[in-house]
C-alpha cells in the first residue's frame, strides 16, 4: 500500500510537472511572438520593393545603403572571426600546455562578457582616430570581428575538446600528426556544433549597433569601397525610431529595418540547422 501510494505520488507529479513546463514554454515564447507581431504589423504595410533597392533620402527612400552595409560588415567580420577563433581553438585543444590553454579559456570567456559599446570606443581610438582612417566599413569590420571572436573560440574549443577521445588515439595510433588529426578527424566531427557558434556571433553582431556607430559612422548612399562611412540595419533602427511618426518616414524605415534584420537571423539560422544536419547525417556511424 506504501509502494502503491508512492506511485500514485510520482504519476500525478510527472503529470503536473509535464503541464508546469508547457505553461512556462508559452509564458517565455509569448514575448517574443508579440514582438514579432508588434514589429510586422508596423513594418509590413509600407513595405515595398522599394525598401530593398533604393537609397534613404530625405525623409523617405529604402534602407538598399544599410543592407548592403550590414551584409558587407558582416561577412568581413564573420571571416576574420571565424579564421582566428577557429584557429586559436586548434592551438588550446591540441598544442597549449595546459595552463596557458587555461588562462586563454578564461580570457575566452571573460571577452566575450565584455559590453558592445566598449568594443566601441576601442574600435573608435584605435581605428578612427589613431590610425586615421576616420569612419570606415573595414574599422567597424574589424571591431565586430574582435567582438564575434571570443564567441566563435570558445564554441569551437568546447566542441573540439568533446570529440570523443578514442578517435584522437585512433588517428595518433596509425601514424597521424596532430595537425591531420584536427583537420580531417576532429575539426569534421565538430563542425556542426562549430557552425552553430559561428551563426550565434553573426546573430550577435547583427544586432549591434554600437561598435558600427562608432566606427563605421552612417550614410545613407551605398558603399563603393571599404575606406567610406557606411550605415547598417541596426545602425538605422537607432537613428530612425526617435523620430515622431508624423515626420517624414523614418519611424516606417526603422521598423522595415527590424523587420528585415529579423528575417535575415532567421534565414542564417535555417540555413546553419540545413547544414549542419547534412554533415550529421554524412557522418553518422563515426563515432562508434
Amino acid at each position: 500500500m506504501h509502494s502503491s501510494g508512492r506511485m500514485r505520488r510520482r504519476l500525478l507529479f510527472d503529470r503536473v510537472i509535464g503541464w508546469a513546463l508547457l505553461l512556462a514554454f508559452v509564458v517565455v515564447l509569448f514575448p517574443l511572438f508579440d514582438m514579432l507581431y508588434w514589429i510586422g504589423a508596423n513594418a509590413l504595410p509600407t513595405m515595398s520593393w522599394g525598401t530593398l533597392t533604393e537609397n534613404q533620402v530625405g525623409t523617405g527612400g529604402g534602407l538598399y545603403p544599410m543592407i548592403q552595409g550590414t551584409f558587407v560588415i558582416i561577412a568581413i567580420a564573420t571571416a576574420i572571426a571565424a579564421a582566428l577563433g577557429v584557429l586559436a581553438a586548434f592551438y588550446t585543444t591540441e598544442y597549449a600546455p595546459a595552463p596557458i590553454a587555461r588562462i586563454a579559456r578564461i580570457a575566452g570567456n571573460l571577452l566575450a562578457g565584455v559590453p558592445a559599446i566598449v568594443l566601441g570606443y576601442f574600435g573608435y581610438f584605435l581605428l578612427v582616430l589613431y590610425t586615421g582612417w576616420g569612419f570606415t566599413a573595414l574599422g567597424a569590420a574589424v571591431t565586430m570581428a574582435f567582438f564575434m571572436i571570443p564567441y566563435i573560440y570558445r564554441t569551437t574549443d568546447i566542441a573540439l575538446t568533446s570529440v570523443p577521445r578514442t578517435q584522437r588515439e585512433a588517428a595518433l595510433a596509425i601514424g597521424s600528426r596532430r595537425h591531420q588529426y584536427l583537420a580531417r578527424i576532429a575539426f569534421r566531427i565538430a563542425l556542426p556544433t562549430i557552425l552553430t557558434g559561428i551563426f550565434f556571433a553573426m546573430a550577435l553582431g547583427l544586432g549591434e549597433a554600437a561598435p558600427i556607430l562608432y566606427t563605421a559612422g552612417f550614410s545613407s548612399t551605398p558603399i563603393t569601397n571599404l575606406m567610406q562611412p557606411t550605415g547598417t540595419l541596426a545602425v538605422a533602427i537607432w537613428q530612425f525610431y526617435d523620430f515622431p511618426a508624423t515626420y517624414g518616414h523614418f519611424l516606417a524605415l526603422a521598423f522595415q529595418a527590424a523587420f528585415l534584420s529579423i528575417m535575415i537571423v532567421l534565414g542564417l539560422n535555417v540555413a546553419v540547422q540545413l547544414l549542419s544536419d547534412r554533415y550529421r547525417r554524412r557522418l553518422r556511424g563515426l563515432y562508434q
